[in-house]
């Protein structure tokens, strides 16, 4: 019997996994990773656009000369992740040493939009509007588009790209990494039940307009290339997502879009994603400033 349990739940946990989306166990520790010159804060505080507090974690210059606000990197975590992703598992908190205000939100599993069918979900008004207003308030943070950038991992990734073609007036600059670019576009499987209905959840029913009003896809045919930020996008060698961000990735350059496309040995974890970062940082930092 027990067997048969562990069986069930595991048929579970599978059906539940996000295609595009990095999954992992739930990690019970938090080691944020440390570095010179380099201060680091978790912060709570509430969220009008969520009605509950909303946390987010900084990297920030530990010592500053100047009254200058400095450029703020708004960094995405992806599905079945936290707010802790980029300081546990990648070295991003370097950045803070030349000059950046990183910052790490959380956003559970919204895919970074207001939810189709959950109205308290706002996770993109809270993106938008709640998180920068509070760290602006907080930090010598820049406020204005010139300074402002996003970054995102997988569904991060696709919240990165979808707001840069949606809310073109926010970023200056949006990096995609492994972005789960076809997200909106999946259709109801019963074999993926799990992912379908949160699916369904964030997005609507299968090709409603919700759907279309968020998909990439979409979006990037309308979208003025000449006002849309500086996008960086990058995918694994081995990828699973590789087809459909290549197929995006044309849809840029028929439409004369300015980014820049970079594939990296590994698929969709960690690993690429580190070996993206120093490119994707460098980037950013030339478009910023």
């Amino acid at each position: 019997m027990k067997r048969i349990v562990r069986t069930l739940l595991a048929v579970v946990v599978v059906s539940l996994a996000p295609a595009g989306c990095h999954s992992r166990v739930m990690e019970l520790v938090d080691r944020p990773r440390s570095f010179a010159n380099v201060a680091m804060q978790d912060v709570t505080f509430y969220s009008d656009s969520l009605k509950h507090n909303a946390t987010y974690r900084v990297y920030l210059p530990a010592n500053r000369n100047g009254s200058g606000k400095l450029p703020v990197v708004y960094l995405l975590h992806g599905g079945g992740g936290d707010f802790r992703d980029w300081s546990n598992r990648s070295d991003v908190g370097q950045y803070a040493s030349r000059g950046l205000i990183l910052v790490m939100p959380e956003g559970a599993f919204s895919y970074w939009v207001n939810s189709a069918l959950v109205p308290a979900d706002r996770y993109e008004d809270f993106l938008v509007r709640d998180l920068p207003a509070d760290v602006e308030r907080r930090f010598s943070a820049a406020g204005d588009r010139e300074h402002r950038s996003v970054v995102g991992i997988s569904m991060g990734g696709f919240a990165a790209v979808e707001l840069a073609l949606k809310r073109p007036d926010l970023f200056a600059f949006a990096g995609a990494l492994s972005p789960a670019i076809n997200a909106p576009a999946k259709r109801f499987s019963w074999t993926r039940w799990g992912q379908s209905m949160r699916l369904r959840k964030t997005f609507g029913d299968d090709g409603s307009e919700k759907r279309r009003a968020v998909a990439p896809f979409v979006l990037v045919k309308t979208a003025d290339s000449a006002q849309t930020p500086y996008l960086y996008i990058g995918s694994g060698d081995n990828e699973p997502l590789r087809r459909p961000i290549e197929r995006f990735v044309e849809r840029l350059k028929e439409r004369g879009f300015v980014y820049e496309y970079h594939t990296k040995p590994g698929g969709h974890g960690w690993d690429e994603w580190n070996a993206q970062v120093p490119g994707c940082f460098e980037s950013l930092l030339s478009k910023i400033r």
